[in-house]
């Protein structure tokens, strides 16, 4: 996580020198923002992992409902900021934070404590399947009121991942997956500017203009790296050709200027986080600490997929951030405070079985 964040410093001042010299007069303005986010991200970080993390057990129902305020005060004229169309952020002038970042904290420590609990009665879906479901649908349906289907769709994965670790039966479990997934593919047919992502995912070049344009410049900017890179600072993508490229598309600026290398090393980095998360889960003490580090990790991984994803032209722009690399300050913030509680896991997980 230290180089990951690293490498996200260092390349949000490369992708955001330019327009932040236009915009702001100074090359370093949304660097500085990022490290001050930074910053206090690592302050949660060191803070959370000393805390005892069933400590947070008590507290996750009043983490949710207030979670669940934040998302319903964005929908109040006048309270939430509209950035692009979306109103996803609370905040004023510059310091702003994103409830929906909040939300995915207080949804999974609220499942991970429901599912520990009624871990005697997994097979009867009344009392883990159906509580957990209603929470998720209604925390998706006020994220989906802003609107924002990428991080529905992440907190739906989340959700899942942690069912199945917990032990749901699979026939419900796989029901439930199909018609979520189902209605996932109608909310992005449905709204005029999703169905326009859709369809420059299936063809960017159909309209190379529009639709298509960031898709096309993000895989240009991609192949433009080849094996090395051109070189740190020197790529060409972030010079008004390819739109947010030290948020959401900030990995097709690292496959440019470090080319082929830097982004495996990138994506090796996510790989060896998850299989620590893993292993974490795996040697947790208890079952609510084996599912807070199953949801903790599934949410990077997840997070990480979709935007790589979206970047290479894989998947479909959702416009989600890359974990801990993206500038992004509510993300990153929450993001290590989950981190804070997984590595907490860690420092109390139980001792390898000794082998003979």
């Amino acid at each position: 996580m230290v180089i990951l964040n690293l490498v996200g410093l260092l390349m949000v001042l490369s992708a955001s020198a330019v327009g932040s010299n236009e915009e702001y007069g100074s090359p370093w303005y949304q660097f500085q923002r990022q490290f001050v986010w930074l910053l206090l991200g690592a302050v949660a970080l060191v803070v959370i992992m000393r805390i005892d993390y069933h400590t947070w057990r008590k507290r996750a129902p009043l983490l949710l409902v207030g979670a669940i305020g934040l998302l319903l005060l964005v929908l109040v004229p006048g309270f939430g900021l509209e950035v692009n169309g979306a109103s996803r952020w609370l905040g004023w002038g510059s310091l702003r934070i994103q409830p929906s970042e909040i939300a995915k904290l207080a949804v999974l420590l609220f499942v991970a404590d429901l599912l520990a609990r009624r871990s005697h009665r997994m097979s009867d879906t009344r009392v883990t399947l159906r509580p957990v479901l209603a929470v998720f649908v209604f925390v998706a349906a006020l994220i989906m009121l802003q609107p924002n289907l990428g991080t529905t769709i992440i907190l739906g994965a989340v959700v899942f991942v942690m069912l199945f670790v917990a032990g749901v039966p699979l026939k419900p479990l796989g029901l439930t997956a199909g018609a979520g997934a189902a209605l996932a593919a109608i909310a992005a047919l449905i709204e005029p500017y999703r169905y326009r992502r859709v369809m420059g995912f299936r063809d960017p070049w159909a309209d190379p203009l529009n639709t298509g344009y960031q898709t096309i410049q993000a895989q240009v900017g991609v192949a433009n790296g080849g094996l090395i890179g051109t070189g740190l600072g020197e790529g060409r993508a972030k010079w008004g050709f390819l739109p947010f490229p030290h948020t959401d598309f900030i990995f097709a600026v690292i496959a440019e200027e470090l080319g082929l290398v830097g982004s495996v090393t990138v994506i090796a980095l996510f790989v060896a986080l998850g299989v620590l998360g893993i292993r974490t889960a795996l040697l947790a003490p208890d079952r609510f600490g084996m599912l807070l580090a199953a949801g903790v990790t599934t949410w990077i991984l997840v997070q990480a997929f979709v935007n790589i994803g979206a970047v290479v032209g894989a998947l479909p722009i959702t416009g989600v951030p890359l974990p801990f690399v993206s500038f992004g300050g509510s993300s990153l913030l929450v993001l290590m405070a989950a981190a804070g509680l997984l590595l907490n896991v860690a420092r109390q997980a139980r001792p390898l079985p000794a082998t003979r």
